[in-house]
């Protein structure tokens, strides 16, 4: 039996032999990140100049960046002395108990595979879902990023998002606004109706056809509710609502 000065000696033997293995890893690891690095920035280059789709770009981007980082790990372990063939026969032993912990990435990954290719919406968007509505930032690989109107960031996961309820403000660039205003049921209807009517023609920002519209939609024992009708662009949609109810309470204490 090996006393234990030999046993030490031969670990310290063996630890030499390997320092070589270690700084030649580190080394490629190092040109590694380096060379990801320059080829995403030339990818991303290549894709701007041709001109695609950035919500498509963005995701490739992901996609490359992680299959480089994973072929480095197999070349660095491949130089460590890890034979590739062991690799390979590991991953695949642990394949399913990955899969089974994974189910939530995998998911993610296949719903973002999905939102590239059916497009129900882009980068650039204003989007409600799962809760949240703002604007979109990034598609990643396994969550979409949106900014929301308080200028929070919100991941949501792809998979959820792709499977869910999604509402693109965005994507037609006009919108019908309808707006609830009341008076009193003392007030001269024909006349609230009238004024409003002519106000909402004054205002450039309302769309002039479809004709914007105002109607009785409640009869209540004190009040009447109205309901207002207008066209807009997307971008004045916040305005204009607030110019609707502005113009009716002032309506409404005029007459």
């Amino acid at each position: 039996m090996e006393n234990l000065d030999q046993l030490l000696s031969r670990y310290l033997e063996d630890s030499v032999s390997f320092v070589p293995q270690i700084v030649t890893a580190l080394i490629i690891l190092a040109l590694g990140l380096w060379l990801i690095k320059i080829l995403h920035s030339l990818t991303k280059k290549i894709l701007t100049k041709r001109k695609i789709d950035p919500t498509f770009s963005s995701f490739i981007l992901d996609v490359l960046l992680w299959a480089f980082r994973i072929l480095l790990f197999v070349i660095i372990s491949s130089k460590l002395g890890i034979q590739t063939s062991s690799f390979v026969a590991i991953i695949g032993a642990m394949s399913l108990a990955i899969g089974l912990s994974l189910q939530g990435s995998l998911s993610n990954f296949a719903g973002g595979v999905l939102i590239i290719l059916f497009k129900p919406f882009k980068i650039g968007d204003i989007i409600e879902a799962q809760g949240e509505s703002g604007k979109v930032m990034a598609i990643h690989i396994f969550s979409t990023q949106i900014v929301n109107y308080q200028n929070n960031t919100i991941y949501i996961p792809n998979g959820i998002l792709s499977n869910g309820k999604i509402k693109n403000i965005s994507q037609n660039n006009l919108r019908r606004l309808e707006v609830l205003v009341q008076t009193s049921l003392a007030k001269d209807t024909d006349k609230f109706i009238e004024i409003l009517s002519e106000t909402l023609d004054t205002n450039n920002k309302i769309i002039s056809l479809p004709k914007p519209r105002v109607l009785v939609k409640e009869l209540l024992d004190t009040k009447i509710t109205y309901i207002v009708q207008v066209w807009v662009d997307n971008d004045n949609f916040t305005e204009v609502n607030s110019f609707i109810l502005l113009q009716a309470k002032k309506i409404s204490d005029s007459l």
